[in-house]
């Protein structure tokens, strides 16, 4: 910050005492959260606040710094949430998620229904919110189930597997783009390491568990008390095709590779990284361009072209928006919190003890954020706040984009640890799969950490591999 340049301000406790002023204010605010349920956007607030008066930031500039933090937060998560929802919706009112699983299974076969029907998760996962998305996907879950074996874990499970992998490691969900903010990251080498890291996250945690699970419990399809999910009653008339969603959903990552991919030549000496036509071209691939464009065309194919109206198309859009706000307030808390501890110097405190410890920042990050996530529930104030804890380590490390993106993808599989109780998300898997507590904490919570471990492990090969050249 500029104020901090201009004066030379150093807090007036040492790396011990800021050490301890970050302990007691993760407790603050987990007692905060959990036991006097305050709002987390309310809470990561006052936790700064209070954060920034402890560390004798001077008091003319307590304010400035918070809404510094806050702000430079915002300027990128709240624009890829905002449009990532709206694409999201758009396939969602379209009938296009139901059109994507049918001809996944027509694809795979019905023996391989759960495969297919997670694939299809998979796809449907990159612009929806996870909770959004397993509603969304529960009734075509409960008709495949019905017309097959009946057990709905068998097919329950690798679905949600899938929307939870997709909303934890890919942009534009707000987590990875929270962390990538934080850490200074390349956008495009996040996306491609999610990208790659995705499927066999999926395959071990979702699928390979989803079969097991099948296996020790059977949930049977509901009846008449469940009708309702079954979505006989709003299916869309003429659905697009299965082609066009992919392509629509693959849109953004293209343009987003053609970014990267530029860069990469560029630094290669292939292209001119100065000319006029790569600057355009690399333009059109930064994520939020590339989303933008994604909708455009997502308006004409699914609406427009297909008889809906523009104000319709307003509608669904502008509905979009209201389920995501809570989320990008949150990670704009999470930023300013974040912000107070750059200023205050106590990510770098923290990050030089650990150092002194011998403990790798990867693996820190990583057990901050499984810390934060087993302790309050919720993976974005987990993710944004282990990300803020860690980040002057990543900034001043001198680390490879690529092992930038892979610290993101560390932090992203510690906040999806073990999810329990007090997360909203086993509810709503546990409720809508009709699993009492304890069968939800058998599949559910052990699915979770499953997912945690195996991304853990599968970016310590990653980062191994990039660190030896």
């Amino acid at each position: 910050m500029d104020w901090i340049e201009e004066t030379g301000w150093v807090s007036w406790l040492g790396a011990g005492g800021l050490i301890t002023v970050a302990v007691v204010a993760v407790f603050l605010l987990l007692f905060l959260v959990m036991k006097l349920k305050v709002h987390a956007f309310l809470a990561l607030i006052l936790v700064s606040l209070l954060t920034a008066v402890a560390a004798g930031i001077p008091v003319s500039q307590v304010v400035p710094t918070m809404i510094w933090g806050f702000g430079d937060t915002l300027a990128s998560v709240a624009l890829l949430v905002a449009i990532g929802a709206m694409l999201g919706a758009l396939v969602e009112t379209s009938g296009g998620a139901r059109s994507l699983a049918e001809f996944m299974i027509r694809l795979f076969g019905e023996r391989r229904a759960p495969f297919a029907l997670g694939v299809a998760s998979l796809f449907v996962g990159f612009p929806i919110f996870m909770d959004a998305a397993f509603v969304l996907m529960v009734p075509i879950v409960y008709a495949v189930a019905r017309r097959l074996t009946g057990n709905l874990l068998a097919f329950g499970v690798p679905v949600a597997a899938a929307l939870s992998v997709m909303h934890v490691y890919l942009p534009p969900h707000p987590g990875p783009v929270a962390a990538t903010e934080f850490l200074g990251a390349n956008l495009g080498y996040v996306m491609i390491l999610g990208l790659v890291l995705a499927f066999p996250i999926w395959f071990i945690s979702g699928h390979v568990w989803g079969k097991r699970v099948a296996k020790r419990h059977r949930i049977n399809v509901p009846d008449a008390a469940f009708a309702g999910l079954t979505g006989d009653e709003e299916e869309v008339e003429n659905p697009p095709r299965a082609g066009l969603i992919i392509l629509i959903l693959v849109l953004p990552l293209i343009l987003v590779l053609l970014n990267t991919g530029l860069d990469a030549l560029g630094s290669a000496g292939v292209v001119d990284p100065d000319a006029t036509v790569v600057q355009a071209m690399r333009m059109i691939g930064e994520v939020p361009i590339a989303l933008l464009i994604t909708v455009l065309v997502t308006v004409v194919l699914l609406g427009f072209r297909r008889g809906r109206s523009g104000s319709a198309l307003e509608k669904t859009m502008d509905n979009a928006l209201g389920p995501v706000c809570s989320v990008i307030l949150i990670t704009g808390a999470g930023g300013m919190f974040g912000g107070v501890l750059q200023a205050t110097g106590i990510g770098d405190a923290i990050s030089g003890s650990m150092s002194a410890l011998g403990i790798p920042l990867i693996l820190a990050a990583y057990l901050i954020a499984v810390a934060l996530r087993v302790a309050q529930g919720s993976a974005t104030v987990a993710l944004t706040t282990a990300a803020a804890l860690v980040a002057p380590g990543v900034l001043e490390g001198g680390y490879s984009p690529i092992e930038v993106a892979c610290f993101v993808m560390a932090l992203a599989a510690g906040s999806v640890f073990a999810g329990h109780v007090n997360d909203s998300g086993f509810w709503i898997v546990g409720r809508l799969l009709n699993m009492d507590v304890k069968t939800t904490l058998k599949v559910w919570t052990v699915q979770q950490a499953i997912e945690s471990v195996v991304a853990f492990a599968l970016v310590l090969v990653v980062y191994g591999v990039v660190s030896l050249f």
